[in-house]
């Protein structure tokens, strides 16, 4: 009898972390992604995250990424939470200390991020239909009041 309810706990895992890999590999948000530089337009004095990887487990998305400063100094930044538009934490960024995120499709997400509470930084991030790419045009303000227009545009690694 004991052996049973082993063998059937075991099952019951294995099938959880089989349904969690799937569930991973269906959203083509994540995954590692690298800055295609010829193809982005960044402004000069904004953050540039150069490498983002984002992550899965348990319903609470991982987003770290790690890039250069406005003052070209390298930076990692950190975000843990959920796509459902409500702010989480975000460790790292200067401009920023709290970010949401908003899936709009099974490619598109919306962003927000804030500083004490003030919107500085909104945007959209697109996967490409193969899922090779992913685009990321962000409108803000530096902390000088420098209004920005940001288009990254990421190559799947």
């Amino acid at each position: 009898m004991a052996r049973m309810k082993i063998k059937t706990i075991g099952l019951t895992l294995a099938l959880c972390f089989l349904a969690a890999a799937a569930c991973l590999a269906a959203d083509p948000q994540m995954g590692t992604w690298k800055l295609n530089e010829t193809k982005s337009k960044i402004t000069p004095g904004t953050l540039k995250n150069t490498n983002v990887v984002y992550s899965s487990m348990f319903g609470q998305v991982k987003i770290k990424a790690d890039g250069i400063d406005a003052n070209g100094k390298a930076v990692h930044t950190e975000w843990s939470g959920k796509f459902d538009g409500k702010d989480y934490p975000v460790t790292g960024d200067p401009n920023s200390d709290a970010r949401s995120y908003t899936k709009v499709n099974d490619r598109t997400l919306t962003t927000s991020n804030k500083k004490n509470g003030k919107v500085t930084v909104t945007g959209r991030i697109i996967v490409s239909a193969d899922g090779k790419s992913r685009t990321v045009i962000l409108n803000g303000t530096t902390p000088k009041g420098k209004k920005f227009k940001n288009v990254a545009v990421y190559d799947k690694q």
